[in-house]
């Protein structure tokens, strides 16, 4: 993991510091500064940051890694962690650490600019962006009769040898976190022994993308923005590729939420709670909205990027987010031969 510091210069440029996380002691920082564990992409974090600090002052160290990866670490460092936040891509890693009491609860205030469908019940931790799951498909081969009408369907013989997916990553097991909480273990047990004898896998949401952009698979199974984020490009590894969303409350229109919290072991809790509500807030969707993350804006009121799907539009099932089960998936994805 690598970790960045970004502090309060003129246009709030970075300064470039490479790092081995855990390197920096909490009480190395200067007391109107905060550390971050960031599972996030690291353009979008890095855009935030570097605005927030240009706005309040206050100094922001990055680590980066991945969701469970410092999910792991901070159960396993507890009281002593020198993270003050958690941002994730996917809640499950979230659920984790809220599940050892680890997080502290977000401010009534930064939980009021969030929708309660985006942020868990109990409020210990709060939705900064989402991502809608989609079918990215051969648009020169397959027509959208022949699309599938869930993502269910997938695990049928029909689809034997068709779709890929990069199920070691937590996008996909969130996919079926969410599949498990709606339809149960069986039934999802069943569809991933289904999608075993069906799929191919790739690492990556991108790469399994660009097989399907290079003929070499009909679809694949991906969060959105990757569609987006190369047609804002080049498109050259999307310009055979449309998407297909589910809707209808089928378990292929999950929408998965990024996540962020306070730790409880934070030593700047005043600047960790200012920071969640910058993001939330105006401030922090407008990057959503403008930039080229491609992430849906969350924030009661707030617009995301006008090249996507409106969030109301995709017809998401209702999915709580601090309850998906990501032992339980793993588990199944394991037994399943997928793991």
């Amino acid at each position: 993991m690598l970790s960045t510091v970004f502090t309060p210069s003129a246009g709030a440029a970075a300064l470039g510091l490479s790092i081995l996380a855990g390197s920096v002691p909490a009480s190395a920082q200067v007391a109107d500064s905060i550390t971050i564990y960031n599972a996030q992409h690291e353009g979008l974090t890095k855009e935030w940051v570097e605005a927030f600090t240009e706005e309040t002052g206050i100094v922001v160290t990055v680590r980066n890694g991945s969701d469970l990866e410092f999910a792991n670490q901070i159960v396993q460092e507890g009281a002593n962690s020198p993270a003050d936040v958690l941002l994730t891509e996917n809640s499950p890693a979230m659920a984790l650490v809220d599940g050892k009491g680890l997080f502290e609860q977000v401010d009534q205030a930064t939980l009021d600019q969030v929708p309660e469908g985006f942020r868990p019940g109990n409020g210990h931790w709060v939705g900064i962006a989402a991502r809608s799951t989609v079918f990215a498909y051969d648009r020169t081969k397959l027509s959208e009769d022949k699309l599938p009408k869930s993502m269910l369907d997938l695990a049928k013989p029909e689809w034997k040898g068709r779709w890929a997916a990069s199920p070691s990553g937590a996008d996909f097991q969130a996919i079926v976190g969410a599949l498990l909480q709606l339809k149960g273990e069986q039934a999802t047990g069943e569809w991933l022994k289904g999608m075993k004898e069906n799929f191919t896998a790739y690492r990556g949401n991108s790469t399994a993308m660009k097989a399907v952009n290079a003929g070499q698979t009909e679809g694949a199974l991906i969060y959105h923005y990757y569609y987006f984020g190369d047609q804002a490009k080049t498109g050259e590894n999307s310009k055979n590729v449309a998407l297909h969303y589910f809707k209808n409350q089928d378990p292929g229109a999950f929408v998965s939420i990024s996540g962020g919290g306070v730790l409880a072991s934070s030593k700047h809790k005043g600047q960790a709670q200012a920071f969640l509500k910058w993001v939330t807030g105006k401030g922090g969707q407008t990057v959503l909205r403008d930039g080229t993350s491609f992430e849906y804006a969350v924030g009661k009121g707030e617009a995301s990027n006008k090249a996507l799907v409106p969030l109301a539009d995709l017809q998401a099932p209702k999915v709580e987010p601090s309850a998906l089960n990501n032992a339980k998936v793993t588990d199944l994805m394991t037994a399943a031969g997928l793991l």
